[in-house]
């Protein structure tokens, strides 16, 4: 049963555009991190450069978290997803000419680095509508009984984009430099916003209601998932576990410091987490489970946690690439089942205001997580940095399985969507 649903949703041209869509859009955010990382890092070798990466894009985020997540929910979605990306586009034009009218000497290197700082931040403000206008899309597109194993073939093919996303931004860089990797991040978000016009959303809901200011409704929107333990656990607990053990920032001193590779060997390690989230999108969207989901939460990440520790202490590239896999599966079953989770308890016209909290949680983690990382290594060390990321990662799980024992308990999926404030 669960793969004719999932071949069936292979059979919606709607569903196979927007993946194609988002391929290339996430494509080409890959490339950009990758890249970007390894820039600001040549440029300044300095790990608190490589944690303002991170903040200057959370910060729009946060500052258009509530007119983001109001207007998807009163307005159709795709155009103000196609109009993200257009910005998109802008901003990896304007990385394009960065790089190849950067100055040489202390003064043309400050001034290089000023405009990929303003850049990103351009681009941080793209992707707050841009994050949410994706998450309470899918739901429109696909029938609800295709819903957990769409969003399990969703997440694995992002991944794969994951995957070849840094492994072609090292190398682009490695042969052409800035100008050229730059130029196709460009050409995916154009090549994205084109597939989009053939996506149709033929399940959409009725809009919310566009009475009262726009505080107000996004107060209701706070107060649902406030009253609902099964979504805030899911979605916190993710939060805490990236924002305190994620390492990905740390990638570009561990390759170029402790590993001893260039920027080939970092999109392999940036690549490593993503043949992981790979392998388990793969399986889940073939053979997804619907059993003792909220235990299998608390798993998963416990697992990430272990492995980001492993990571750590890792000397050897293999072990390194090794660790970063397995950590990579682990978050995939997370984002399963948090995100099929998150979208059975919400109903389509408070989904955008939802995904866009449930997007400030995702940025926290992944923005604020880099902050967080470049400012510790840049006090104790990458390691000692990366080590306690790990630890906390598995205390937060066991005190969120104490907090939210709702979470925890949950069966199946469809629980979520009967739970009541």
């Amino acid at each position: 049963m669960a793969s004719r649903s999932f071949s069936g949703a292979w059979r919606n041209r709607a569903f196979a555009a927007f993946l194609l869509s988002r391929l290339a859009g996430m494509f080409a955010t890959q490339i950009l991190a990758v890249v970007i990382g390894w820039q600001v890092y040549e440029l300044t070798a300095d790990a608190m450069a490589l944690a303002y990466v991170g903040l200057v894009q959370f910060l729009p985020m946060l500052v258009l978290l509530m007119p983001a997540g109001d207007l998807i929910d009163r307005y159709a979605r795709k155009p103000i997803l196609m109009a993200s990306w257009v910005v998109a586009v802008l901003c990896a034009g304007a990385l394009w000419w960065l790089s190849d009218h950067a100055g040489t000497g202390e003064e043309g290197k400050a001034a290089a680095l000023g405009g990929i700082y303003a850049t990103l931040a351009l681009f941080g403000c793209s992707r707050a509508f841009s994050g949410p206008a994706l998450q309470s899309l899918l739901p429109q597109i696909v029938p609800r009984e295709q819903l957990a194993q769409a969003i399990a073939a969703n997440g694995m093919l992002m991944r794969a984009a994951s995957i070849g996303g840094p492994l072609v931004g090292g190398l682009l860089y490695a042969l052409g430099g800035g100008a050229l990797t730059y130029a196709v991040c460009a050409f995916c978000f154009l090549l994205g916003v084109l597939c989009l016009i053939r996506v149709e959303a033929s399940y959409a809901g009725a809009k919310a209601s566009g009475e009262g200011s726009m505080w107000r409704r996004f107060g209701v929107g706070i107060r649902f998932i406030r009253n609902r333990p099964i979504i805030l656990g899911s979605i916190s607990l993710d939060l805490f576990a990236v924002l305190l053990g994620g390492v990905v920032a740390l990638l570009p001193i561990y390759a170029k410091e402790i590993l001893h590779t260039g920027p080939e060997g970092l999109g392999m390690l940036r690549s490593a987490i993503a043949i992981g989230e790979v392998g388990a999108g793969l399986l889940l969207s073939v053979w997804p489970f619907n059993r003792a989901v909220g235990k299998r939460l608390f798993i998963a990440i416990a697992v990430f946690g272990a492995a980001n520790l492993v990571f750590s202490f890792s000397h050897w590239f293999w072990v390194s690439f090794a660790a970063l896999a397995v950590a990579g599966a682990a978050d995939m079953v997370n984002v399963y089942i948090r995100g099929a989770l998150v979208q059975f308890a919400t109903p389509d016209e408070m989904r955008g205001r939802v995904s866009a909290v449930n997007m400030l949680f995702i940025g926290s983690s992944n923005e604020l997580g880099e902050f967080r990382a470049g400012v510790c290594a840049a006090a104790f060390g990458p390691v000692a940095a990366a080590a306690l990321g790990g630890v906390c990662t598995l205390g937060v799980v066991g005190l969120w399985a104490k907090l939210f024992p709702v979470l925890r308990k949950v069966e199946k999926f469809e629980e979520a969507e009967a739970e009541s404030p």
